[in-house]
């Protein structure tokens, strides 16, 4: 039986089929000539349908589709050798904006073996592209204006830390003096988590710069005597987000001055070591010093404004709290396990 009238109904369905296509698409002969469009790829590039069939690609409207580029991609589609997926172009027509156009290409056997035919989508992305350019410039601002109120907010704490200081050296009361000066080295430590914070991307800030910075700031600022005192930080690679790491920089800043305030009386040497390991969710935070140990009973330090902080956080975090006896010296440990079994009352480990 003859084949001509099964391959001239395939024909006549693929051209209904591209003609009604909702999407933009053309049909080609493999010499760049055009077999149909669909209205859609008409009313989208504003052609006269009547005005398509048997042209060539290059003809089109004012001749914006002559590309050499992309008549060269098609023609190698054609015979085989190249084959189109994704290829951006940028259609570009007198007294209108370019559009960005994105070109995918197949052959296509519409049952007429002797003739190669070209499937080609156009897909319009101009919008798209320009939406995701606003994000991106809305993002980037964002983060240059975060960046400015951080710097801002450091150096507002640092003019209030000289303030404290003016007023502690002013003040007759030993107590008050004291407590002026512990507000301004808190000041200080939080001024230092700002100027970390604003250096990290993305939101995650990896911890052993950031202690290791933090304990640098409070050295300088409470050791006066480097040889006697120093501050040791082990972290591992750990990166935890930003909120997460300003709980732990405050725990590890009341720690460090609980332990230079108390912990090294008579001018005695010693080491304060930061320690951070993780596994999976679970982290171990300690702070440790080989100063003289704690006090027990009626020699216990009364309960101040550090260890209510370092208790908030450690709950906050949802943390366990131990605090044991180095020999010498003193070690505080808060840890945080997937499992709760919650404990943030400092109390003396078994």
């Amino acid at each position: 039986m003859p084949q001509t009238p099964t391959v001239h109904f395939e024909a006549a369905s693929t051209l209904a089929v591209v003609m009604s296509s909702h999407e933009p698409l053309l049909f080609l002969s493999d010499d760049l000539r055009i077999i149909a469009a669909s209205t859609s790829f008409c009313r989208a590039f504003e052609i006269d349908p009547a005005s398509v069939a048997g042209r060539q690609l290059a003809e089109l409207g004012q001749g914006e589709w002559a590309m050499p580029r992309l008549q060269s991609l098609l023609m190698a589609t054609a015979s085989g050798s190249a084959q189109i997926d994704a290829y951006e172009i940028d259609l570009k027509r007198p007294n209108q904006k370019t559009r960005q156009l994105v070109v995918n290409a197949r052959t296509l056997d519409d049952g007429d073996l002797e003739h190669i035919r070209l499937l080609v989508a156009i897909t319009d992305v101009t919008d798209m592209r320009a939406e995701a350019r606003l994000k991106d410039d809305l993002v980037r601002d964002k983060a240059i204006l975060l960046q400015e109120v951080q710097h801002r907010v450091a150096n507002s704490l640092q003019i209030i830390a000289s303030v404290l200081m003016q007023s502690a050296r002013r003040v007759q009361s030993e107590e008050a003096r004291g407590h002026l000066h512990d507000a301004r080295h808190r000041i200080m430590s939080i001024a230092a988590l700002q100027r970390q914070l604003s250096t990290s991307a993305g939101g995650s800030v990896e911890l052993r710069a950031y202690f290791t910075q933090l304990c640098q700031s409070l050295g300088a600022s409470m050791i006066a005597d480097p040889e006697r005192l120093s501050i040791k930080v082990t972290v591992d690679d750990s990166s935890v987000p930003a909120d997460i790491s300003i709980s732990l920089g405050l725990i590890v800043t009341e720690l460090v001055i609980n332990a230079l305030k108390h912990a090294f009386t008579d001018e005695r040497s010693g080491t304060i070591e930061i320690d951070y390991q993780s596994s999976d969710k679970d982290w171990t935070l300690s702070i440790s010093d080989n100063g003289i140990g704690m006090s027990i009973g009626n020699d216990a330090p009364r309960a101040g404004l550090g260890t209510g902080i370092v208790e908030a956080l450690g709950k906050n975090l949802e943390g366990e709290i131990t605090l044991s006896d180095a020999d010498p010296g003193t070690v505080v440990t808060i840890s945080h396990r997937e499992t709760p079994g919650l404990r943030t009352d400092f109390s003396p480990a078994a």
